[in-house]
């Protein structure tokens, strides 16, 4: 009983440490993601060959090393989406529409370029361990794609809690694509189909008889597949998911904190948000703001619409930029 007193550990840390490192990065200045995407491809291209060389190994060893290198797998793909280098076509907030697959269709070009990657690999992944006995890697990866899916589906139809607090400035548009309400009908569907696969899971892998790698390979997926549903049902209760990585995300802010005190040329990328002034009357931010922060300029920019004010009448307004929707969202 020990090695899955062990093994169950073992994944809460790793899920809980990798998912609060990603955020960290996510939250240091821009001119750092390239390097980190950099180091973090050689770590998942590491990856991919460690789960090649445990697809024939039966050991508590193989076991171990198989599931970590798919969650090394599995956090590139995060890191990519976070750092806005792998997301979608559309980049921009939702337009105002009434039809319900106009907005899904809408809310699948922000990220069908990642979940594409994702399938790619997974079918990479496969090929690798074609045949393996051990495949806990592969599987790993799989839980976690679909919880993933699952997740976003049901932020896309509705829950009370966005988890707006993971998604950095660059993203931020993604909200407008999200829905606050108390529950939808997937939901129920979600918990409880993965709670009935992840009881199989455990109930097959600690059978009588079966070896012990394969048993912590089982205790592995059914514990990530188990904390995926609690994180699921973070997103209906009244809870506070965050405070699992509260020193992932309390770096963030006071890195913002920090900028917001500093001149404006020397804030960089989305810092600048954060405190650049806008002066009375201004329409839309200069041309050599964009230009220098490193931000296109056009339909795509994340400065297309934004908030001066005017300052004789003491008003908000909210100036469209050059090529915006008519209808689209702040």
């Amino acid at each position: 009983m020990l090695e899955y007193g062990l093994a169950i550990l073992y994944a809460l840390f790793i899920w809980w440490f990798s998912t609060g490192l990603i955020l960290y990065l996510d939250g240091l200045p821009r001119r750092t993601f390239s390097w980190s995407m950099v180091v973090m491809t050689v770590i998942a291209l590491a990856a991919l060959y460690g789960l090649w060389v445990s697809g024939t190994d039966n050991s508590m060893g193989g076991a171990y090393l198989s599931f970590t290198c798919g969650l090394l797998v599995w956090a590139w793909h995060e890191l990519s989406f976070l750092t806005g280098y792998l997301t979608g076509p559309r980049r921009t907030p939702c337009p105002k529409v009434d039809s319900f697959w106009a907005r899904f269709r809408y809310a699948s070009e922000t990220v069908i370029h990642h979940e594409i990657a994702i399938a790619a690999t997974a079918g990479l992944m496969a090929m690798l361990t074609w045949g393996a006995s051990n495949q806990i890697g592969l599987w790993t990866f799989v839980i976690l794609w679909l919880m993933r899916l699952s997740a976003k589906l049901n932020i896309f139809l509705g829950v009370a809690n966005l988890a707006e607090e993971f998604l950095p400035p660059h993203l931020r548009y993604l909200e407008t694509y999200f829905r606050r309400r108390p529950l939808n009908l997937l939901f129920p569907v979600s918990v409880t189909v993965s709670t009935i696969v992840t009881v199989l899971i455990l109930e097959r892998g600690l059978a009588e008889g079966v070896p012990a790698w394969e048993a912590v390979g089982a205790v592995f997926l059914g514990t990530l597949l188990a904390l995926a549903v609690l994180e699921h049902w973070f997103l209906v209760l009244p809870i506070q998911a965050t405070a699992l990585w509260q020193w992932a995300l309390d770096a963030q802010r006071t890195r913002r904190r920090k900028n917001a005190s500093v001149a404006p040329g020397e804030v960089e990328g989305d810092d600048l948000f954060q405190v650049l002034p806008v002066s009375a009357g201004t329409t839309k931010p200069a041309k050599g703001i964009e230009e220098a922060a490193g931000i296109s300029w056009g339909t795509h920019s994340p400065l297309t619409r934004m908030q001066s004010w005017d300052v004789p009448n003491n008003k908000p307004q909210v100036f469209p930029g050059r090529g915006s929707a008519p209808g689209s969202l702040d």
